[in-house]
């Protein structure tokens, strides 16, 4: 299946002192790394190692994510983040929305791998009382309408699916339900963005994970100007900055460059 010209992944190794440190950021559920690629590109300017890869029936069609599921996502995941713990001496994590949730579940299982956690309005759960019906409804409907674009910021677009495939979906609340029962092994320091409106996540994924975590490190900023889709939103400056802050802080880094672009 073809790749969608926007949905190209991004990576770069690094450069000077900062190369020390790689970044692995993760996408969200029927997105593609162009959600991402802003993101990765700031961090990669200051120096650090970067990684936005394409999950797996992503960037394609909607049909083909209909074919994949929650381990073949982390999947990828994971291995990046053995790449990346090759190449470099520390790896944080970055995830927006379900790619907040695999970032999570990574961090569960890796421990002492991850050195710290960014996470962009993620996904643990739903309060839609209809996802009761989604293991009946998945076998006999492929997808719904779906939801994209969820961004303030005026003619911008995340190249997601228009259609909500459902046997994938299904899978994605299967994942939900692994990483909110662990979310206590969480003990890394972490950074969450969160949209004061939000139209795809509700604000209760946001507390959950914030309850449950066992980390000591943790600053909540809430963002007031961007809508789900935030790091291609109004607020994506300060995302970029203060996450790269974030990092420095944690690995010791002492220079930054001053320049955002978004």
């Amino acid at each position: 299946m073809p790749v969608q010209a926007h949905a190209e992944e991004f990576r770069s190794p690094g450069a000077g002192e900062n190369a020390a440190v790689g970044v692995l950021l993760s996408h969200g559920f029927t997105g593609s790394p162009k959600s991402m690629r802003p993101f990765g590109e700031h961090l990669a300017a200051q120096g650090f190692g970067v990684a936005v890869p394409r999950l797996p029936g992503h960037g394609t069609s909607w049909q083909e994510l209909n074919k994949t599921g929650w381990p073949d996502w982390y999947a990828v995941l994971d291995n990046e983040l053995e790449r990346l713990r090759k190449e470099h001496d520390q790896v944080f994590l970055a995830g927006l929305s379900m790619g907040g949730c695999l970032v999570l579940r990574l961090a569960e299982q890796h421990d002492a791998d991850v050195s710290g956690l960014v996470l962009i309005n993620p996904s643990v759960r739903t309060d839609d009382k209809r996802m009761a019906l989604l293991p009946v409804l998945a076998k006999l409907v492929p997808a719904f309408p779906g939801i994209s674009n969820d961004i303030k910021k005026p003619d911008m677009d995340e190249g997601a699916y228009d259609r909500m495939p459902l046997r994938a979906l299904r899978s994605l609340s299967k994942l939900w339900q692994l990483t909110r029962d662990d979310l206590a092994k969480v003990t890394q320091p972490v950074l969450l963005f969160r949209s004061t409106v939000d139209h795809v996540v509700e604000p209760s994924s946001g507390r959950t994970v914030l309850a449950s975590i066992s980390s000591r490190d943790v600053t909540e900023t809430l963002l007031e100007d961007s809508y789900h889709v935030a790091t291609l939103d109004n607020d994506a400056p300060r995302i970029f900055a203060d996450s790269a802050a974030f990092i420095a802080r944690l690995s010791g880094i002492a220079r930054l460059s001053g320049r955002v672009d978004a």
